[in-house]
Protein backbone atom coordinates (compact mmCIF):
# COMPACT_ATOMS: atom_id res chain seq x y z
CA UNK A 1 0.00 0.00 0.00
CA UNK A 2 1.34 3.39 -1.02
CA UNK A 3 -0.21 6.71 -0.03
CA UNK A 4 0.84 10.04 -1.54
CA UNK A 5 0.10 13.69 -0.73
CA UNK A 6 -2.09 12.95 2.27
CA UNK A 7 -3.03 16.03 4.38
CA UNK A 8 -1.90 15.42 7.96
CA UNK A 9 -0.95 16.85 11.35
CA UNK A 10 1.51 15.29 13.80
CA UNK A 11 -0.28 14.55 17.06
CA UNK A 12 2.59 12.98 18.98
CA UNK A 13 6.05 11.55 18.43
CA UNK A 14 8.38 9.31 20.42
CA UNK A 15 12.04 8.42 19.79
CA UNK A 16 12.69 5.04 18.22
CA UNK A 17 16.16 3.54 18.42
CA UNK A 18 18.98 6.04 17.84
CA UNK A 19 17.88 8.01 14.81
CA UNK A 20 14.18 7.43 14.15
CA UNK A 21 10.77 8.57 15.39
CA UNK A 22 7.41 6.88 15.70
CA UNK A 23 4.65 9.33 14.86
CA UNK A 24 0.95 9.41 15.62
CA UNK A 25 -0.53 11.51 12.81
CA UNK A 26 -4.07 12.69 12.12
CA UNK A 27 -4.83 12.43 8.41
CA UNK A 28 -7.83 13.55 6.40
CA UNK A 29 -8.63 10.34 4.54
CA UNK A 30 -7.27 7.67 6.91
CA UNK A 31 -7.81 9.07 10.41
CA UNK A 32 -5.07 8.40 12.97
CA UNK A 33 -2.11 6.57 11.47
CA UNK A 34 1.10 5.29 13.09
CA UNK A 35 4.22 6.02 11.03
CA UNK A 36 7.89 5.31 11.54
CA UNK A 37 10.11 8.15 10.33
CA UNK A 38 13.45 6.45 9.76
CA UNK A 39 16.50 8.63 10.30
CA UNK A 40 14.36 11.66 11.25
CA UNK A 41 16.58 12.47 14.24
CA UNK A 42 19.73 12.71 12.14
CA UNK A 43 21.05 16.31 11.96
CA UNK A 44 20.79 16.56 8.17
CA UNK A 45 17.55 14.61 7.71
CA UNK A 46 15.05 16.34 5.41
CA UNK A 47 12.28 15.14 7.76
CA UNK A 48 13.71 16.66 10.94
CA UNK A 49 12.62 20.31 10.44
CA UNK A 50 9.26 19.36 8.93
CA UNK A 51 7.71 16.99 11.48
CA UNK A 52 6.39 19.66 13.82
CA UNK A 53 3.11 19.56 15.72
CA UNK A 54 0.28 21.97 14.86
CA UNK A 55 1.55 22.52 11.32
CA UNK A 56 -0.24 21.31 8.16
CA UNK A 57 1.72 18.68 6.26
CA UNK A 58 1.40 16.41 3.27
CA UNK A 59 2.80 12.98 4.00
CA UNK A 60 3.65 9.92 1.90
CA UNK A 61 3.91 6.41 3.31
CA UNK A 62 4.10 2.74 2.44
CA UNK A 63 3.10 -0.41 4.30
CA UNK A 64 0.08 -2.56 5.10
CA UNK A 65 0.72 -3.25 8.79
CA UNK A 66 -0.40 -1.01 11.65
CA UNK A 67 2.99 0.76 11.67
CA UNK A 68 3.63 2.25 8.24
CA UNK A 69 6.85 3.76 6.91
CA UNK A 70 6.93 7.49 6.25
CA UNK A 71 8.71 8.12 2.95
CA UNK A 72 8.25 11.87 2.53
CA UNK A 73 6.75 14.85 4.35
CA UNK A 74 6.20 18.39 3.13
CA UNK A 75 5.25 21.46 5.16
CA UNK A 76 2.22 23.21 3.67
CA UNK A 77 2.47 26.44 5.68
CA UNK A 78 -0.29 28.88 6.55
CA UNK A 79 -0.30 28.58 10.35
CA UNK A 80 1.79 30.78 12.62
CA UNK A 81 3.49 28.63 15.33
CA UNK A 82 1.38 28.42 18.49
CA UNK A 83 2.71 30.03 21.66
CA UNK A 84 1.57 30.50 25.27
CA UNK A 85 -2.02 29.55 26.04
CA UNK A 86 -2.70 28.81 22.37
CA UNK A 87 0.03 26.16 22.49
CA UNK A 88 -1.61 24.56 25.53
CA UNK A 89 -4.90 24.52 23.66
CA UNK A 90 -3.20 22.76 20.75
CA UNK A 91 -1.83 20.06 23.05
CA UNK A 92 -5.31 19.70 24.55
CA UNK A 93 -6.87 19.14 21.13
CA UNK A 94 -4.25 16.54 20.28
CA UNK A 95 -4.94 14.68 23.52
CA UNK A 96 -8.64 14.62 22.71
CA UNK A 97 -8.00 13.24 19.22
CA UNK A 98 -5.76 10.47 20.60
CA UNK A 99 -8.29 9.51 23.30
CA UNK A 100 -11.45 9.57 21.20
CA UNK A 101 -10.42 8.45 17.71
CA UNK A 102 -9.58 4.84 16.91
CA UNK A 103 -6.70 4.20 14.56
CA UNK A 104 -7.44 4.32 10.83
CA UNK A 105 -11.01 5.53 11.31
CA UNK A 106 -11.45 8.46 8.94
CA UNK A 107 -13.23 11.66 10.00
CA UNK A 108 -12.77 14.03 7.08
CA UNK A 109 -14.98 16.85 8.33
CA UNK A 110 -13.41 16.68 11.80
CA UNK A 111 -9.98 16.95 10.19
CA UNK A 112 -11.11 20.13 8.42
CA UNK A 113 -12.47 21.52 11.72
CA UNK A 114 -9.17 20.64 13.43
CA UNK A 115 -7.24 22.51 10.73
CA UNK A 116 -9.53 25.55 10.99
CA UNK A 117 -9.32 25.54 14.81
CA UNK A 118 -5.52 25.47 14.67
CA UNK A 119 -5.61 28.47 12.35
CA UNK A 120 -7.93 30.35 14.72
CA UNK A 121 -5.73 29.52 17.73
CA UNK A 122 -2.67 30.83 15.91
CA UNK A 123 -4.41 34.19 15.40
CA UNK A 124 -6.08 34.54 18.81
CA UNK A 125 -4.82 36.45 21.82
CA UNK A 126 -7.62 35.52 24.23
CA UNK A 127 -11.09 33.91 24.45
CA UNK A 128 -9.68 30.49 23.63
CA UNK A 129 -12.78 28.88 25.09
CA UNK A 130 -14.87 30.27 22.23
CA UNK A 131 -12.50 28.55 19.81
CA UNK A 132 -12.23 25.23 21.62
CA UNK A 133 -15.90 24.68 22.46
CA UNK A 134 -17.12 24.08 18.86
CA UNK A 135 -14.27 21.63 18.32
CA UNK A 136 -15.17 19.69 21.48
CA UNK A 137 -18.81 19.44 20.36
CA UNK A 138 -17.90 18.32 16.87
CA UNK A 139 -15.45 15.74 18.20
CA UNK A 140 -18.03 14.26 20.58
CA UNK A 141 -20.74 14.18 17.94
CA UNK A 142 -18.51 12.76 15.20
CA UNK A 143 -17.43 9.92 17.49
CA UNK A 144 -20.95 9.20 18.72
CA UNK A 145 -20.49 10.46 22.28
CA UNK A 146 -22.93 13.38 22.14
CA UNK A 147 -26.60 13.32 21.22
CA UNK A 148 -28.05 16.19 19.13
CA UNK A 149 -28.16 19.41 21.13
CA UNK A 150 -31.24 20.85 19.38
CA UNK A 151 -33.56 17.87 19.77
CA UNK A 152 -35.65 16.55 22.68
CA UNK A 153 -35.45 12.77 22.86
CA UNK A 154 -38.64 12.52 24.91
CA UNK A 155 -40.97 14.55 22.68
CA UNK A 156 -39.18 13.87 19.41
CA UNK A 157 -39.28 17.56 18.53
CA UNK A 158 -37.11 20.66 18.49
CA UNK A 159 -36.25 22.37 21.76
CA UNK A 160 -38.34 25.15 23.27
CA UNK A 161 -36.15 28.21 23.99
CA UNK A 162 -37.35 28.80 27.58
CA UNK A 163 -37.67 25.18 28.73
CA UNK A 164 -34.92 23.72 30.90
CA UNK A 165 -33.50 20.46 29.58
CA UNK A 166 -31.31 17.89 31.27
CA UNK A 167 -28.70 15.82 29.45
CA UNK A 168 -29.32 12.20 30.44
CA UNK A 169 -26.38 9.84 29.81
CA UNK A 170 -26.90 7.31 26.99
CA UNK A 171 -30.13 9.07 26.04
CA UNK A 172 -29.73 12.77 25.35
CA UNK A 173 -31.87 15.80 26.13
CA UNK A 174 -35.27 15.79 27.82
CA UNK A 175 -37.14 18.28 30.05
CA UNK A 176 -35.60 18.42 33.50
CA UNK A 177 -37.41 17.28 36.65
CA UNK A 178 -36.86 17.68 40.38
CA UNK A 179 -35.69 14.06 40.53
CA UNK A 180 -32.73 14.37 38.18
CA UNK A 181 -29.29 13.65 39.69
CA UNK A 182 -27.54 16.86 40.73
CA UNK A 183 -24.52 16.22 38.52
CA UNK A 184 -26.53 16.00 35.28
CA UNK A 185 -26.16 19.33 33.43
CA UNK A 186 -29.29 21.43 32.91
CA UNK A 187 -29.50 24.20 30.29
CA UNK A 188 -32.27 26.22 28.72
CA UNK A 189 -33.29 25.37 25.19
CA UNK A 190 -32.04 28.71 23.82
CA UNK A 191 -28.52 28.03 25.10
CA UNK A 192 -28.51 24.48 23.79
CA UNK A 193 -29.63 25.67 20.36
CA UNK A 194 -26.74 28.16 20.35
CA UNK A 195 -24.36 25.31 21.07
CA UNK A 196 -25.92 23.16 18.37
CA UNK A 197 -25.27 25.98 15.91
CA UNK A 198 -21.73 26.53 17.26
CA UNK A 199 -22.74 30.08 18.15
CA UNK A 200 -20.53 31.16 21.05
CA UNK A 201 -21.19 34.89 20.92
CA UNK A 202 -23.66 34.82 23.83
CA UNK A 203 -21.60 34.98 27.04
CA UNK A 204 -24.22 33.13 29.08
CA UNK A 205 -24.24 30.25 26.57
CA UNK A 206 -20.45 30.08 26.69
CA UNK A 207 -20.43 30.05 30.50
CA UNK A 208 -23.14 27.39 30.81
CA UNK A 209 -21.49 25.20 28.18
CA UNK A 210 -18.62 24.45 30.57
CA UNK A 211 -20.70 22.15 32.75
CA UNK A 212 -22.10 20.25 29.77
CA UNK A 213 -18.73 19.73 28.06
CA UNK A 214 -16.96 18.75 31.27
CA UNK A 215 -19.77 16.29 32.01
CA UNK A 216 -19.68 14.68 28.55
CA UNK A 217 -15.89 14.48 28.38
CA UNK A 218 -15.58 13.04 31.88
CA UNK A 219 -18.40 10.58 31.21
CA UNK A 220 -16.57 9.01 28.31
CA UNK A 221 -12.97 9.47 29.43
CA UNK A 222 -13.87 7.87 32.78
CA UNK A 223 -10.58 7.50 34.71
CA UNK A 224 -8.36 8.73 31.88
CA UNK A 225 -6.60 11.98 32.70
CA UNK A 226 -5.98 14.71 30.13
CA UNK A 227 -3.01 16.66 31.48
CA UNK A 228 -3.48 19.78 29.39
CA UNK A 229 -7.24 19.81 30.01
CA UNK A 230 -6.66 20.07 33.75
CA UNK A 231 -4.09 22.83 33.23
CA UNK A 232 -6.54 24.79 31.07
CA UNK A 233 -9.33 24.29 33.62
CA UNK A 234 -7.03 25.57 36.36
CA UNK A 235 -6.19 28.58 34.19
CA UNK A 236 -9.94 29.05 33.52
CA UNK A 237 -9.39 28.80 29.77
CA UNK A 238 -12.09 26.12 29.31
Amino acid sequence: MRVFNEPAFVLHSIPYKETSLILDVFTKDYGRVALIAKGAKRPHSSLRPVLQQFQPLEVHWTGKNELKTLTKSEWMGGIVPLVGDALLCGFYMNELIVKFLAREDAHESLFDHYHQTMLELSQAKEMFEKILRPFEIRLLQETGYCAPLDYCQESGSSLEPNIHYVYQPERGLRPSTDHDPAHWPILQGKHLMNLANFDMEDQETLSLSKSLMRFLLSLHLQDQVLTTRQILIDLKKI
